[in-house]
């Protein structure tokens, strides 16, 4: 159960595992200690919480910025006289030298100010940080900031600015993102293996009523992969709605409205339009061992021989049937007769022998007892 709490709080768990959390939670005995796990949990990532918003620009900071610039292009150096030759510039020393009083403005000023002949140095003090301005030809004072002509759109900082929180934010969204997508990959691999574990228990007691597994009939319409979800549930080992066939994140986990049929319902669906979808999903989204066939072609019901090296469930193949699809990073889920559940990636599934293809190359039966095959929910043996 904890390992669905990371699950449970990013809300990756499907329905009936976010239900069963909720009510292990309100149980004031055996919920007492996930409470305090969950309450761990969620103030440690109450901390990604600030991650998700963009931080805002601090006010002022485009016009405090062209401030500066102005301080700087204005200010002398205290005791560095003025060069009557040289405009203001740095210097082979690297100090600041003052412009002559008869140089040219080469500051911003709007155009009908531009057009004027130079007009007179004239310094004066702007509160305590005494910054020196120049006047305009109508004698106006005139700051190194002064307002736009109509028409010019925004202002260089300001959009230096929203690139800055841009940058933020995407630096924020690359770091936070892949860690919870992380967290929700871990949450669903967690339980995909505890709902194959349990129907790998479930298969076990069916066999030692049954002396074997469930096994589709030789032939017929209903002669199916996934009719053993089916069995199952008709003799009440599995609950038909509670997503145990489901793996989580998958379309049939999505709908909400999953259920598995009993083998009397599929029987009366035969000939029905409704046949052809319930034998494709009643499976859900794992596939299940085809059998095999002896010489003569019969079709051997699946015996419990508990190999540890023969696989009875795994995720459902996708139409290729070289892979299965209910896991985008290509993790494959198996289940030995053993019991054993094993995740394996796409490039090391099949080796020497092909998970989803008899040693003929088809979707069917094996031809041996050791020739695994693991069909979709619809595929006849």
């Amino acid at each position: 159960m904890r390992d669905d709490l990371v699950g449970y709080l990013v809300g990756a768990l499907d329905a009936p595992d976010s239900h069963r959390v909720e009510a292990t939670l309100a149980d004031p005995h055996a919920g007492a200690s996930l409470r305090r796990d969950i309450g761990l949990l969620q103030r440690s990532m109450s901390r990604l919480a600030s991650d998700r918003d963009p931080f805002p620009a601090p006010a002022g900071l485009a016009t405090r910025t062209m401030e500066m610039i102005a301080e700087r292009k204005n200010s002398v150096a205290p005791g560095l006289e003025a060069s009557p030759s040289l405009p203001a510039a740095v210097t082979a020393a690297g100090r600041l030298q003052a412009e002559p009083a008869d140089a040219p403005f080469r500051g911003s000023f709007p155009a009908d100010h531009r057009a004027g002949p130079p007009a007179p140095r004239h310094q004066g003090h702007h509160g305590r940080h005494g910054r020196h301005h120049r006047s305009t030809a109508d004698g106006l004072p005139a700051t190194m900031t002064p307002e736009r002509p109509t028409g010019h759109v925004g202002s260089p900082l300001a959009w230096l600015d929203k690139a800055i929180l841009a940058a933020t934010a995407l630096a924020a969204c690359i770091l936070v993102i892949p860690g919870i997508g992380r967290l929700v990959d871990d949450a669903r691999r967690t339980q995909t293996v505890r709902k194959l574990g349990r129907i790998g228990g479930t298969l076990h007691e069916y066999a030692a009523s049954h002396r074997q597994y469930p096994s589709p009939p030789d032939a017929g319409p209903i002669s199916r992969g996934g009719l053993y979800a089916p069995t199952l549930v008709s003799e009440h080992r599995i609950v038909a709605d509670d997503g145990t066939f489901l793996s989580p994140g998958s379309s049939l986990a999505a709908s909400g409205s999953y259920r598995v049929p009993t083998v009397d319902e599929v029987k009366a669906a035969v000939g029905t339009p409704a046949f052809d979808e319930m034998v494709r999903t009643m499976g859900g989204d794992f596939g299940y061992s085809l059998g095999h066939r002896d010489p003569m072609g019969r079709l051997i019901p699946i015996r419990p021989l508990h190999r540890g090296h023969h696989p009875i469930m795994a995720d459902a193949p996708d139409e290729s049937c070289e892979r299965s699809s209910n896991h985008p990073s290509g993790l494959h889920h198996l289940l030995y007769e053993d019991g054993r559940v094993e995740m394996v990636h796409e490039a090391q599934l099949h080796g020497n022998d092909h998970l989803f293809r008899n040693h003929d190359g088809q979707t069917a039966a094996g031809k041996d007892e050791e020739d695994a095959v693991i069909g979709s929910s619809h595929h006849q043996p």
